[in-house]
């Protein structure tokens, strides 16, 4: 236990006689339901439930004003349910260090509790700089595990058998009651303006907290998610079919093992209805089988940033080094930021996105794919835009599915998408892109995938000129592609991409699939499951 002695006279540790507190550090898990660290803290005594607001985090290139407001919402929600059990949340607007290091002059901290935490570069440096001052100061740190992300992994192998495992552990009960003490109040939430958050989405947004997350999984599993396996694919049924529950997991409103201990509830439901012969729609069980697969990839793309942070910035496969760094087009950028590339499915995820911060799975792969193929930019670029877009951004998750459609990893299919194909397969008759580009919104359905087909007489009599209404492709699609296969062969050819590529697939590589064949699918049907567990 910390103390302030004569033999220690420059100790962080407040007197002795101050009151004594156990600390729940709330992170990315702002829910009381499976919440470990409340239920050990709370078991203490005095309790503080904690939330750091940091400036310096809300100003990293990957945040958004999005990502601020759901957390908003579910930091009100939480400090409500927090309430219901006695006690409150307690915010503090700061850096972490100087945070604890004036909360440990106010109270003596037996004992700080927290999930671990697989987040960006800046929450890594960040916890390191307060394990050191935790240690310096003589307080411990117990991190629990929120997922089946495993820290300080030696290998992969078994480490599916250990996620189920972890999923199958019972739920942590959440405490009856918690006591906070009375002497210290909460600061006020800053408005997002104050901290250089630009203004929010103009469109609906998925609405932050613990219990709208929950009404949004039983939505899912009892009432939206029949067609899952099928309609998860097209940006227009997937808005519904898909679970929606994916932001959730990212700020922790939502556990992960909740989520898949209901869906083994619902599996064994719709599996006694079927052999009742009950009328039970024939496709839950296909639909419920390929979400809880993505669960577990959930994790699996988690962990591969938990082993190798730097893959945050740095190719995972250091033989691509080079490859895209010295020739990054800024007027593509910028076009394909816009939604203004000349491909109209392109655009039309690109401006949901900028409305509703959400796009499905396969939309955000071709997006990806589109900007390190057609448009041969580097990835880190895209895939910082497309964190600040994603709701849902999980750094584990979107750092290494950003390299895989891109084709540095080394052991992934290269996946160059058509965007007519995927238009035409994905938005048959230009609904979402009419949705989403009003400039096609007149265009027959002869021409709303391909623009560039209409005549100047075309232009006219639908209303819409290319180059000035809607733009020309950026790139001819066919010679762009050929053209990325060819520089990227060339280098997943040689010696050092090969004996790299080995290593990569002994780190991070699933045991139960792997597929190191170069060969090129252009339009894959089979792709592993996308930026979340949708």
């Amino acid at each position: 236990m910390a103390g302030h002695t004569a033999d220690n006279p420059n100790s962080n540790a407040p007197d002795t006689d101050n009151p004594a507190v156990s600390i729940i550090w709330f992170k990315r898990d702002l829910r009381v339901t499976d919440h470990l660290p409340l239920r050990l803290a709370a078991a203490r005594g005095h309790c503080l439930p904690l939330f750091i607001i940091e400036p310096n985090f809300w100003s990293q290139p990957d945040a958004d004003r999005c990502h601020y407001d759901f957390m908003a919402e579910s930091l009100c929600e939480l400090d409500d349910s927090l309430k219901q059990l006695g006690g409150r949340l307690i915010i503090r607007v700061g850096e972490a260090v100087d945070v604890f290091r004036k909360l440990a002059q106010q109270f003596r901290i037996e004992q700080v509790f927290s999930h671990e935490e697989t987040g960006n570069g800046w929450t890594f440096t960040r916890d390191k700089a307060v394990a050191k001052f935790f240690r310096s100061s003589n307080i411990p740190w117990h991190e629990e595990r929120q997922c089946g992300v495993i820290r300080r992994l030696q290998s992969r192998n078994g480490w599916a058998a250990r996620w189920t495992n972890f999923m199958r552990r019972p739920i942590a009960l959440t405490p009856a009651r918690i006591q906070v003490p009375k002497e210290i109040e909460s600061q006020p939430t800053p408005k997002p303006e104050s901290l250089g958050l630009g203004a929010a989405p103009t469109g609906p947004l998925q609405v932050g907290g613990e219990s709208t997350g929950l009404v949004t999984l039983e939505s899912f599993l009892e009432i939206r998610g029949a067609d899952y396996r099928r309609a998860m694919s097209s940006p227009l049924s997937a808005e519904d079919a898909c679970s929606r529950i994916s932001p959730y997991f990212a700020w922790g409103c939502v556990s992960l093992r909740t989520t898949w201990q209901r869906l083994q509830q619902r599996r064994d439901e719709v599996r006694s209805l079927r052999e009742a012969k009950a009328d039970i729609d024939p496709r839950w069980l296909g639909s419920l089988a390929s979400y809880q697969s993505r669960l577990s990839w959930h994790c699996h793309f988690m962990q591969k940033l938990e082993d190798e942070p730097t893959l945050e910035f740095c190719n995972l496969n250091r033989a691509y080094d080079g490859l895209r760094e010295d020739s990054f087009n800024e007027e593509f950028f910028a076009a394909w930021c816009a939604g203004r590339t000349g491909f109209p499915l392109v655009d039309a995820c690109m401006r949901a996105l900028q409305q509703t911060r959400w796009i499905n799975f396969r939309m955000r792969a071709m997006l990806m794919s589109f900007s390190s193929y057609d448009l041969w930019l580097h990835w880190r670029q895209p895939a910082l835009h497309l964190a600040r877009m994603f709701l849902d951004y999980e750094p584990g998750i979107h750092y290494p599915q950003s390299q895989m459609q891109s084709g540095v990893t080394g052991i992934n299919t290269i996946r160059v998408y058509s965007p007519t194909k995927q238009a035409q397969d994905q938005d048959p008759q230009g609904e979402f892109i009419r949705r989403y580009i009003p400039e096609l919104a007149a265009c027959p359905t002869a021409f709303v995938h391909q623009p560039w087909l209409m005549s100047r007489d075309d232009q006219q009599r639908f209303g819409c000129w290319l180059g000035r209404d809607y733009p020309l492709p950026l790139v001819d699609h066919q010679v762009a592609a050929k053209s990325a296969q060819q520089r990227i062969y060339a280098i997943r050819r040689s010696a050092s991409a090969v004996t790299e590529a080995a290593s990569v697939l002994k780190k991070h590589g699933s045991r139960k699939r792997r597929d190191p064949s170069p060969k090129v699918k252009r339009n894959n049907q089979n792709l592993l499951p996308g930026f979340d567990a949708e």
